[in-house]
């Protein structure tokens, strides 16, 4: 099987992150996308996040209706700070004779040589970094070269004009009284009224 793992905070998921999800999904011929909301991001640690079992909840309910988008708890119940090398290498245990794809945005392309263990991401998944249209691609497909030559590294370049909103403006309406139906899946939107979040 080929599998897509999609990894971020998801707080909340939107539709932006479906999207690119399925577009990944239908671009590489993948059979599934595990959507994997971080447990303790070394990125994002002090900062205001809602729980983990929360944000996994969301996911869930953002998904249940596609047979091909999976929901994984592997990063959230993981104890201490949370490390894409390790999932990787958790992922890989699970699906031994199977081709894992890590979806990421372009932007965490400049930066991935840079996080903890790069190369054991590069041994246990290919990458597949989407960018818009307005993205430097000459500058994206440098960096690529010159991590498959570093790290022997398998990366795809995906064009991807991904929905112009963000879980952190989504947060910010939902606070000022805001409609979100546009831009949030409808249970997703239910489940944040019900919990009362980011009030």
């Amino acid at each position: 099987m080929k599998i897509g793992i999609l990894g971020g905070t998801f707080d909340p998921i939107h539709n932006g992150h479906l999207l690119l999800a399925k577009k990944a999904l239908v671009g590489f011929e993948l059979d599934k996308v595990l959507i994997c909301p971080t447990g303790i991001s070394y990125f994002k640690e002090g900062t205001n996040v809602t729980s983990g079992p929360m944000r996994l909840e969301m996911v869930e309910l953002a998904i249940e209706d596609d047979d091909l988008l999976e929901a994984t708890d592997i990063e959230i119940k993981r104890p201490g700070r949370t490390y894409t090398f390790e999932t990787l290498e958790e992922l890989k245990d699970i699906y031994p004779n199977d081709e894992l794809y890590f979806i990421m945005g372009a932007d965490c392309l400049k930066s991935i040589g840079t996080w903890k263990n790069p190369d054991i991401i590069f041994k246990n998944a290919e990458i597949i970094a989407a960018y818009r249209g307005d993205f430097p691609v000459e500058e994206m497909e440098e960096k690529k070269r010159e991590l498959e030559e570093k790290f022997d590294a398998k990366i795809h370049i995906f064009p991807f004009d991904r929905l112009s909103v963000s879980s952190s403006a989504i947060r910010q309406r939902v606070r000022a009284g805001d409609a979100i139906d546009a831009d949030v899946p409808e249970k997703v939107i239910d489940y944040i009224r019900e919990k009362r979040l980011y009030q």
